[in-house]
Order: structure tokens, then sequence, then C-alpha cells
């Protein structure tokens, strides 16, 4: 043999050599990965010469997502969504692979918050693609100055996670499935955070408590058909933002709600923020000096909340300013009071449009009081009766109340609440009169004869 195909010979041998060595390298470290716990796979792979190119040839990409920014001192805020998102999926097929979990809460009255523990990892499927998550902690040695050796000798815990996928993934991991994680995560903590409740304070600021009012649309004692068509509506507007847009309206909705004292309109908006998870507004109009202060008013509050004032009848002088003949100075005063052409600015004007998303909730115990310019569409879109007691809301206040579907003294009560004006107020007040079930219902027969 010539020493040319020597040669050959022995490039043919070394490249075969080289490719075995290769795919062994490949089969050791699909191996490893599977069976090697995480903490010794770092440990193991830092010591070895060839860990850049075991990355390069790595099917895997990583993404870490650390707790805190790159200055250490602000919360990331993508790693609370993780945070979030990853303990709703604890609960599911997904997280029963978890061997070990982190509970905390603040205190005893405080939610229980369920976590991934140090090490563990879960997967998670999304739009086909399966995305690895673990969760890691580290102890790092706190530093005084800006010099290596500035070391006080105190430990300071880094948490992150780490996201693992196939690198053909790379593009739906940084485009796609974080981008949901982060508006899954919104919706969660929206869905969990205490309501609030604002009253205008003068001349024009809005103080907060919590909204603590267990009103919903199932307690709620309304007839079923007007109770469903009221969250159709609500659901139709919430999903309706780009519809607004398009059509060049701004994106808000009005309700009127009316009828006699006790029939429930004020339940009705609480049901109303239950159910979106809005804060209400509660406009005074009686303590709004200027159609200036409430407008900024109207500035000040958020977006997709609700605006209600109730009575409005009683709350402003519903009158139309006349001429501009002189007046006195008390007259003058007077007269910056809140409008009628004020509060329709602020209903449907060119600053109804600060805002986005917000429901507007005016109540009145009679409607024919107000003038027809306030209760035209686009102002209040749909005019909802609150009206008496009748046998469906009777059915739901006993259900409220003494946790009951039927009784014996049901066909009396249903015949006779037909023609008797009573309010689901007056009812509720007689069934808290006594748990005693058989003694009440009899007390509202009495009250309806």
């Amino acid at each position: 043999m010539s020493s040319y195909d020597k040669a050959i010979e022995s490039y043919k041998n070394g490249i075969a050599t080289a490719a075995s060595f290769a795919a062994s390298l490949m089969l050791v470290r699909g191996v490893v990965h599977e069976l090697v716990p995480p903490q010794l796979r770092e440990v193991l792979f830092s010591h070895l010469g060839y860990l850049r190119w075991w990355h390069a040839v790595s099917p895997h990409h990583t993404i870490v997502i650390e707790q805190r920014t790159d200055d250490g001192l602000t919360n990331n805020h993508t790693y609370s969504a993780v945070k979030t998102y990853l303990a709703t999926r604890i609960s599911t097929t997904d997280g029963q692979q978890l061997q070990r979990l982190r509970v905390s809460s603040m205190d005893e009255n405080d939610k229980m918050l369920v976590a991934m523990a140090e090490g563990e990892e879960m997967a998670d499927v999304y739009d086909g693609a399966e995305f690895k998550w673990r969760f890691v902690s580290r102890e790092i040695a706190i530093r005084n100055g800006h010099s290596s050796s500035d070391i006080d000798g105190g430990q300071q815990e880094v948490r992150s996670f780490e996201l693992s996928f196939h690198r053909r993934h790379k593009e739906k991991a940084l485009k796609s499935y974080l981008p949901f994680i982060v508006s899954k995560a919104k919706a969660i903590r929206d869905q969990e955070r205490s309501l609030q409740i604002y009253m205008n304070q003068y001349p024009d600021t809005w103080s907060p408590v919590d909204l603590r009012h267990p009103s919903t649309f199932d307690t709620l004692a309304m007839d079923q058909e007007l109770k469903q068509s009221i969250i159709d509506d609500l659901d139709r507007f919430i999903k309706r933002k780009d519809y607004y847009k398009r059509i060049g309206k701004a994106w808000k909705r009005g309700y009127l709600l009316y009828g006699p004292p006790g029939t429930g309109k004020s339940s009705l908006i609480a049901a109303m923020a239950n159910y979106l998870r809005f804060d209400i507004y509660d406009l005074d109009l009686s303590e709004v000096q200027s159609n200036s202060d409430l407008r900024r008013l109207l500035i000040g509050m958020s977006n997709r909340s609700i605006i209600a004032a109730e009575d409005i009848d009683c709350s402003v002088e519903m009158k139309q300013r006349e001429g501009h003949e002189l007046k006195s100075a008390e007259e003058e005063k007077e007269e910056q009071k809140v409008t009628l052409s004020g509060l329709l600015n602020f209903v449907d004007g060119l600053w109804s449009a600060s805002g986005e998303g917000r429901i507007i909730i005016f109540t009145t115990n009679y409607k024919e009081r107000l003038d027809p310019a306030l209760l035209r569409p686009g102002r209040m879109d749909m005019h909802i009766l609150m009206g008496y007691c009748t046998a469906e809301s009777f059915r739901i206040l006993a259900r409220n109340y003494h946790s009951i579907t039927y009784h014996v003294t049901y066909p009396e009560i249903e015949e006779l609440i037909t023609e008797a004006m009573v309010t689901p107020a007056e009812v509720a007040e007689v069934l808290m009169r006594s748990d005693d079930t058989d003694v009440v219902l009899q007390d509202v027969v009495d009250l309806l004869k």
C-alpha cells in the first residue's frame, strides 16, 4: 500500500473514530440528562473541558428567569407571573409528578401558597410543544464592595426558574408561551385580588376601602330570565373592546336600575362588580362642587371599573343653565354646582372617552323624574326594572336564608305573592327572624295576607 493510500485510510479511520466518539457522547449525554439529578449534572459538567461543545450540540435550550432584575433590587415581573401560573398547574395532572412542594402563607387567615421545591421539575404542554420548568435556589456570598474579595461572610438566597425546551420551539417560547403566562397570571391575580369601593371626597379625590359585599348573581333575588340577560350583556360588552374602537365609540356601557326601594338595586351593582372583578366608584354627586370637579373625578377613575351614582334624581338639580342675566353672588355660587349638561358630558361627552371598559350605573326610585336626555341609548343603554318579589325570586331568598328548595307553604306563598306588592327586602327581613324554617315561612304567609 502506497503512502498516499495509507494516509487516506488513516483519515477514514480518524473520521470514523471521531464520529463514534461524538455518537457516544450524545448517548452518554442523553442518559445523564435523564438519570442524573440537575444539581449533580451542573457539578459534573462544570469540570469537563467539552462543556461548551456539549451545549452546542444539545437539542435543548434553557431560559433562566431570576427573581430579581439585573440591578438586584427590583422584583422581576416575569418571575412573579411564572410563580403564579405554575401554582395553578401543581394541582393538575402535570403537577402530580412533583414529590416536594413549598407551602407558605402570610398569616393564619391568608390563603396558603403552594409552589415547587428546590430542584423539582414539572412539564407543561403549550400549543403542542413540551416545556419543562425547574425551580432553582442557591446561596451566594454577599459582597460589600466592588472587589471579589470584599465579602462579609453573609449569604443571600437567589431564586430562579429555568425553562427548558427543544431548540425548534425557541421562537414559540419567547414570543408566545411566556407572553401567554404573563397574561394568564394577570387574569389569576385579578380574580383573587380584593375589590375596592371608592368614595369621592371634596373636592375631586377618591378614597378606597375594601369591597366585601357578598352579593353574586347566584344569590340575587331576581327572575332568572332577567338575570341571564344582564349577564349576557356584560359578557358581550367585555369582549368587544376592538369592536367599539372599530366603530368609533368609547368603550363604555350604561345601565339604569329603577324601581321601588328595597328591590335590590345596590345588591345588583355589587353582584356585577363581583362577576366582572371590577372596582366600584360610588359617586355622590351632592358632594361634587362643579362640573370641573366632576371631570377631574372621571379622570381619576381606573379603567375596567364601575361608576355608580345611586338615587340620581335626588343627587343633583336636573336643570339646564339659562340666560346670562346678572345674578347675585349666591346665585353664581349655586350655579357652579353640577348641572344636567355637565352630567351628560360626564356620561357621553368627550370626557367619557378618558377611560376604557367602564360601566356607568344610575339608580332611581322614580324613573319618570329623570330628564329624557339622560335615558337615551348611548347614555343609559339598558334599563332594568327592579320590581317586587315574585315566586321565583322568593325561592331564591328561601334557598339563601334557609338552604331549602321546597316547603309545604310554597304553593300558598306563590299564589299570594302574585297579588301582593312586597319587596325582596321585606321578605328577606322576615326570613331572618328565626332559624326555624316553619316559623318564618308562616310569617311570610301572614305578611302576604
